[in-house]
């Protein structure tokens, strides 16, 4: 029996925002190198962007999730 080995996250940067937590984590996809931006909150944790092709599209993509989904205004 061949067991996989896991994948494990590579944060880039993590940082306080309104009231959360942005990690930007870093992997591959089809051989290009991909982020994505988690949300740490106080009852859980979601993935806000799944595929971002920069650190910038992903901060900023994360960045406008927590503004629609904790109602929060620019």
């Amino acid at each position: 029996m061949h067991i996989a080995d896991p994948d494990y996250i590579k944060t880039a940067v993590a940082f306080p925002y309104r009231g959360v937590t942005i990690q930007i984590t870093t992997g591959t996809h089809l051989g290009v190198k991909i982020y994505t931006a988690w949300i740490d909150y106080e009852t859980g944790s979601a993935v806000a962007v799944p595929k971002a092709y920069s650190r910038r599209e992903a901060i900023t993509r994360a960045k406008q999730w927590v503004q629609q989904k904790f109602s929060f205004t620019p």
